[in-house]
């Protein structure tokens, strides 16, 4: 069973999620305090986060910031109400795998779970043990495990990023159109999840970064091309 720690002062909104989910096999552990979830997060042993971002004693972002810090790597799904642009980036910033925006639809919330926890793969199946190593440089690139290796140093990518990374991959030389990547990674392919996309490929060409033969170019208005 996989343990939700679940971050929201809006008790009746609390409440449905916290029910729907404990239907669908989650054990939900909830909290409407930040500094009620800063002293249980490590005790709750938690396998995904999901946070509100405006609460009365802070914000999602900051509590997020503070256990990334601490060493953290859980999954973890902003749900909010605010949808500004840099609202969208500072929730990537913090270290976050999702940005879903209330009001939201609890399959719509149930399905980001299931991918932030590595439970889909792009044709919403299981996904299954490594397949692939795949060499990008002096990268190698362990498939569908998600894990990016340097010269001995091994970096775990979340699976927004790990998908994004093989789907280039899968078209090296060739450019892959924002509109298909959005599409078969978020369902959609509107302003939010644009932006969304921005953020992941920015950390992904950061992780690239340490061999400049690997690159991944944009072709305005069109999309992005994986170059080794």
């Amino acid at each position: 069973m996989k343990t939700v720690f679940f971050l929201e002062d809006e008790p009746v909104l609390a409440e449905i999620v916290q029910e729907s989910l404990t239907a669908l096999g989650y054990s939900v552990v909830h909290f409407s305090l930040v500094a009620e979830a800063l002293k249980k997060f490590v005790s709750t042993n938690p396998d995904i986060f999901i946070l509100d971002v405006k609460l009365p004693d802070g914000d999602g972002f900051s509590f997020l910031k503070k256990i990334r810090r601490a060493g953290s790597q859980v999954p973890a799904i902003f749900l909010t109400s605010r949808s500004l642009p840099a609202d969208v980036v500072t929730g990537f910033e913090s270290g976050a795998n999702d940005y879903l925006k209330k009001p939201f639809s609890m399959e719509e919330l149930h399905i980001r779970i299931r991918a932030a926890l590595g439970l889909l793969n792009t044709d919403n199946q299981p996904i299954k043990p490594a397949k692939e190593i795949i060499q990008l440089g002096e990268y190698q690139f362990y498939y569908p495990q998600g894990v990016l290796v340097f010269q001995g140093t091994s970096k775990q990518l979340t699976f927004l990023e790990a998908e994004i990374l093989y789907m280039l991959y899968s078209r090296s030389g060739q450019i892959l159109t924002r509109q298909e990547l959005l599409l078969k990674l978020w369902g959609k392919d509107d302003y939010f999840t644009g932006r969304s996309l921005d953020v992941f490929i920015t950390k992904l060409r950061k992780y690239l970064s340490k061999d400049a033969s690997v690159a991944v170019l944009n072709f305005r208005g069109k999309g992005y091309k994986l170059v080794t």
